[in-house]
């Protein structure tokens, strides 16, 4: 129960954090538009899209960074967590070193050979590339620490600070007007200004409450080897998931021309909003995780995975299922006009996405396992393999939608494969898990599915923001009816009601009449 709760207000504060992040940054993302015009922006989100290319290595080690330090903060070994801790932050201020030589190498080569922009901004583009490195060069460095705050659950503190680095961007943004002649100049000397407190902040914290935070200068051969190894099959899979999003862009583009990459540009940000309130969730819930699984707890770091992939599908669910029955006046209000391939694109993207937030904890504790050498490959293998499917399809069906579909049965084939993983690792039941939760949530979505298609051949759809308003919250409603009545099992609904009930009696005690 204690874990359960910790889960649930570590979500909670995630998402508080989101929200927060996404208003100021839909509204900051705004005003640099307005300030620094239209060329200026351009050649802002072109120099740091050009940076942020080199991080793509660091992803991957991010990840292996946080599984290690919540496997050893499982297992309670405090001389291995500071050894993971020293040795994660030596390799990435190699990594820092190595990306620091290639940006000043053949990152700059580009930039003045290849890129394209006005010659008389030469110096500001120039200014602008170097604080660029600066800023992602201090994420790098960063990163072991961040992981080390999430792995410890301090997710309050990962809140805080995030919302204090919005603060913080804000604030830049309107001094842009005060500072500086040059404001694309100006914007980028003030990012790593912000970057670089924050920095600072988290190095502080981490110092002050986490005393494997104290770094020493390690070089155990064999341990960062493995740390490398285990970085380099995540990197293979980060690589086949890249490769399927943006390879299915340029096979749309051979077929179809860039009408098709506008629509599956804007399904792009939908999907990656959506995603935001799954991972939120999922990101509360790994260390949890890894750690039951480190202490061998077998037992329960299963029981995680399975409530994790049905919370997270009912989850997605809520919010998919509405936003899919409303598309067309959604998308007419946001972007007025859009190809019009984009509501079929979206919809059917998001059931992709449905499919895919089950396989979130799936993929967390075989990453527990540390053994992922197979599994990447064939996960990978799969991802990748999709791309000349979808190339075969679209040459013999010439319709763009049936990429979509594709994405859909492999999505469900990448599933059932992660399956098979799961079989042997100690204490995790897969015909329980086909049983009691796969079969629950299949038939709760498709149930609610039937409803909301019977009730809008009655309604039709959302016309104005009243009915959209009415339709989402009629949706959502009986989406919780239906998670409560027949997706939900007996333990489950009465630790919901725990939850709901130490809510209500800390609210009394704060506010009693």
């Amino acid at each position: 129960m204690s874990t359960s709760k910790k889960i649930v207000k570590n979500t909670f504060l995630l998402y508080v954090r989101m929200f927060l992040i996404m208003g100021v940054s839909l509204y900051t993302s705004r005003i640099v538009l307005i300030e620094l015009g239209v060329n200026d922006f351009g050649i802002y989100s072109l120099v740091g899209g050009i940076v942020s290319m080199l991080g793509f290595f660091n992803a991957s080690m991010s990840a292996a960074t946080q599984r290690y330090l919540s496997y050893d903060i499982g297992v309670g070994n405090e001389e291995k967590l500071k050894k993971t801790f020293s040795s994660a932050l030596t390799i990435h201020i190699i990594i820092a070193i190595l990306l620091l030589i290639l940006a000043e190498t053949l990152g700059l080569w580009y930039i003045h050979n290849r890129m394209i922009f006005p010659i008389e901004r030469v110096n500001a583009v120039s200014i602008l590339y170097q604080f660029s490195i600066f800023t992602f060069l201090l994420g790098i460095i960063q990163v072991p620490y961040n992981s080390l705050i999430l792995a410890r659950e301090k997710m309050n503190v990962f809140a805080y600070m995030s919302i204090f680095e919005i603060m913080l961007k804000l604030i830049i943004v309107f001094l842009l007007n005060s500072f500086g002649n040059d404001k694309l100049v100006t914007y980028s000397i003030l990012t790593f200004i912000v970057a670089l407190i924050i920095r600072v902040f988290y190095q502080i914290y981490c110092r002050l409450n986490f005393k494997e935070s104290k770094f020493s200068l390690i070089f155990d051969k064999d341990y960062i080897k493995e740390l490398l190894e285990y970085s380099g099959w995540n990197l293979f899979g980060s690589l086949a998931a890249v490769s399927r999003v943006q390879g299915n862009n340029i096979v749309l583009n051979l077929f179809f021309g860039t009408t098709i990459n506008a629509a599956y540009g804007i399904m792009m940000q939908v999907q990656s909003a959506i995603l935001m309130f799954v991972s939120n969730f999922q990101l509360a819930l790994n260390p949890q995780i890894i750690q039951n699984y480190a202490s061998q707890n077998f037992e329960k770091s299963s029981n995680l995975v399975m409530r994790g992939a049905k919370f997270s599908f009912f989850l997605m669910m809520m919010i998919i299922v509405p936003i899919c029955f409303s598309m067309n006046f959604i998308l007419e209000k946001w972007l007025k006009e859009f190809p019009s391939n984009t509501i079929v694109f979206v919809q059917l993207a998001l059931i992709g996405i449905l499919i895919d937030s089950i396989s979130g904890p799936l993929m967390t504790i075989v990453q527990a396992t540390g053994k992922i050498k197979v599994y990447q490959i064939i996960i990978g293998t799969i991802l990748i393999l999709n791309l000349p499917v979808n190339f075969l399809l679209l040459n013999i069906i010439q319709d763009p939608s049936i990429i979509f579909i594709s994405i859909i049965l492999f999505n469900f084939l990448a599933l059932f494969t992660r399956m098979l993983f799961l079989k042997n690792i100690p204490g995790f039941d897969v015909k329980k898990f086909l049983r009691d939760y796969l079969l629950k949530m299949g038939f709760v979505f498709f149930t609610l599915i039937l409803i909301v298609l019977f009730l809008y051949k009655k309604t039709g759809t959302s016309e104005n923001w009243m009915e959209l308003i009415l339709n989402t919250s009629g949706i959502i409603l009986l989406s919780l009816i239906l998670i409560w009545s027949l997706g939900l099992k007996k333990e489950e609904r009465f630790f919901l009601k725990n939850i709901f009930y130490n809510f209500y009696e800390k609210y009394n005690k704060k506010n009693p009449r």
